[in-house]
């Protein structure tokens, strides 16, 4: 009873039961400490996140995550080692593949530190860009790339960041639509299906589209960058170096063709026909016997000459150096073109040798041919070959007087044979548009019945008892002229007028036992020259009395010192039984053997066209 009432007394001494007020008071306390404590744990929760997010562990295999805002791809191994906390975080963040997207946007990559980065070894350059795809699969993305202002294309990776809900891996989704890029960015071109899950632990696809896996770590990022920085340097080197080469070939270009412009501007002030024979081993331009189009007549080796000397000679101007003819050179200058010689056997002798020259230039001979298929060129009307890969032909005309050669019925009904004066040969209307065309004729006006004159000259229906040759050359040269100024267009063709080619029979001429067999150099004094043929004297003034501007080849002189350059004795391989008993009575003292003088005829024809073509280049500069 005492005790009961000195509880009762306390108890309202104090205003209540103590034990309850205890029991309140420590539940306030209770209540506040927990409160406390967690406000203070999500204070520590939220600073070590932040602290986290903004200083990501330098260990690339930390079981902590290395950057929450980093938006690049990891790899399957990494993916497998990022910390739960990471996947807390998601919780509370599902749609952080939108930040970091936008994150992402307005992230200069190249001022990350290289070790922080667990993507695919590709190496990044400045200003490069990575897409990020959300959801985190990419299937079949075949559709065009549609590029804005200042992207590239085929050049990156698409890099794809795995956004994870709830530790659940999702769907991949198909991308039926072209992507359209933000600027500076890039993208891969003909992408495969890329597929990414969490904890996947496989390869990664690098840019080439091999495999490397990720325990390579940086090392293969080194290498890989070691690789490009090696690629990039050789291929650096090699435009370094092809561009120097190409300099040095543009400069030497330059420089040769500097020097043969000034070569080309010494030789239209030149004459070509005073100078001197030289001794030159570089020649002949084409190799003896190599060259089946040479005609029995003229291949003196093949019929048996013993001695080359003859060959070894270069024709040279005083006034100026004859350029060597090139003759790929002059296949060029002849693209498109048509050559054509119209004159005598002589002038065969010239067409065969520039033919011989530029055929063997030409690296398939199957494409250099006689258009009739003929291989051997005496007996007919004309002879055309043609250049196949260059659309050229070079044509020979028979025409040794350039005039008509006629017959006339006599009262008993014979024919007497004549020579048209007044009507210039039958085939000049098959060549009147040749764009260079080379004629000559000479040496058939020495003949008995030219020389003579006597009843075989006629004009109209008149036939002359007698006229000197002299005079019928004239008319007949006349004639020529005429035909030329009315037909052939000087705006278009050039036209070459190759002069007398000297003979050198010794003790008679050609039909008389006239001979040359013994000659093995040519003439070395002038004083053993003959005097200029009046029939040349005849032709120059024709020539100045044409409106056509006609290039006279004056060839006379510069012949007459090579005694040394016929056919002689070997100008066939089977002789008669005739011929065997008495050979030298049968020589050829007026042809040229091949390879021989008539190339240094063509050589200057060459020069003749490096004038030309100079002079056209020039006019067209002026008239610009």
């Amino acid at each position: 009873m005492a005790d009961t009432t000195a509880s009762k007394q306390l108890s309202s001494i104090s205003g209540g039961n103590i034990i309850t007020d205890m029991k309140n008071l420590c539940s306030i306390l209770k209540t506040r400490r927990t409160v406390t404590f967690a406000y203070g744990f999500m204070f520590a929760f939220v600073a070590f996140t932040i602290f986290l997010a903004f200083s990501p562990s330098p260990n690339s295999s930390s079981p902590w995550f290395t950057n929450i805002f980093s938006t690049s791809t990891s790899t399957a191994s990494s993916d497998s080692h990022r910390s739960q906390f990471s996947s807390i975080f998601s919780y509370f963040v599902p749609n952080n593949t939108s930040a970091a997207t936008s994150q992402e946007q307005g992230r200069d990559f190249s001022s990350m530190p290289s070790q922080n980065t667990t993507r695919s070894n590709t190496t990044l350059s400045p200003n490069s860009r990575t897409e990020v795809k959300d959801p985190i699969s990419v299937k079949n993305l075949t559709q065009s790339t549609v590029l804005q202002p200042n992207r590239t294309s085929n050049s990156s990776v698409v890099i794809i960041e795995p956004a994870f809900a709830n530790n659940q891996t999702q769907t991949a989704v198909n991308s039926d639509k072209g992507q359209v890029l933000k600027p500076n960015q890039t993208t891969v071109a003909n992408p495969s299906t890329i597929q990414v899950a969490a904890n996947q632990s496989e390869n990664t696809p690098t840019k080439s589209g091999s495999l490397v896996k990720e325990g390579s770590g940086n090392q293969d990022k080194g290498d890989a960058g070691k690789t490009v920085s090696s690629n990039f340097t050789a291929t650096l080197e090699k435009k370094q170096s092809n561009a120097t080469k190409q300099s040095n070939e543009t400069n030497s270009g330059k420089e040769v063709k500097r020097g043969l412009d000034n070569r080309v501007h010494n030789l239209a002030n030149c004459d070509f026909f005073d100078g001197e024979w030289v001794k030159d081993d570089s020649y002949p331009l084409y190799k003896p016997g190599s060259c089946s189009l040479i005609d029995e007549q003229f291949n003196c080796i093949i019929n048996g000459r013993p001695d080359k000397d003859y060959q070894k000679y270069k024709w040279k101007p005083k006034g100026c150096t004859l350029p060597r003819l090139n003759p790929r050179h002059m296949l060029d200058m002849l693209r498109g073109k048509r050559l054509v010689f119209v004159g005598d056997s002589l002038n065969r002798n010239m067409w065969e040798s520039l033919v011989c020259i530029l055929k063997g230039s030409v690296k398939d001979q199957s494409k250099v041919f006689e258009v009739n298929g003929r291989h051997h060129f005496r007996g007919e009307a004309s002879y055309s070959f043609l250049f196949k890969d260059y659309n050229c032909t070079i044509d020979f005309f028979v025409s040794p007087f350039l005039v008509q050669e006629w017959e006339m019925p006599e009262k008993d009904g014979s024919m007497r044979e004549t020579l048209r004066l007044d009507l210039v040969g039958r085939s000049s209307s098959q060549y009147k548009s040749a764009d260079i065309i080379v004629f000559n004729t000479g040496h058939w006006w020495t003949h008995d019945k030219t020389s003579k004159g006597k009843d075989y000259y006629q004009e109209g229906s008149h036939v002359y008892n007698e006229l000197n040759v002299l005079e019928a050359f004239r008319k007949a040269l006349t004639t020529w002229a005429r035909w030329v100024d009315a037909n052939v267009d000087p705006m278009k063709s050039l036209v070459f007028f190759r002069g007398y080619s000297a003979s050198h029979f010794s003790g008679g001429q050609w039909n008389s036992g006239g001979q040359c067999d013994s000659e093995a150099e040519p003439i070395k004094n002038v004083t053993y020259l003959r005097q200029y043929p009046p029939k040349m004297l005849v032709l120059e003034k024709v020539l100045r009395n044409m409106k056509t501007h006609v290039t006279y080849l004056n060839v006379t002189q510069m012949t007459d010192y090579r005694k040394d350059g016929h056919p002689s004795v070997y100008r066939k391989q089977n002789l008669s039984p005739e011929e065997r008993k008495s050979p030298l009575h049968f020589q050829d003292c007026s042809h040229w053997c091949l390879p021989g003088v008539p190339d240094a005829w063509n050589e200057i024809l060459y020069a003749n066209l490096l004038v030309n073509e100079k002079q056209k280049q020039q006019a067209q500069k002026r008239h610009r």
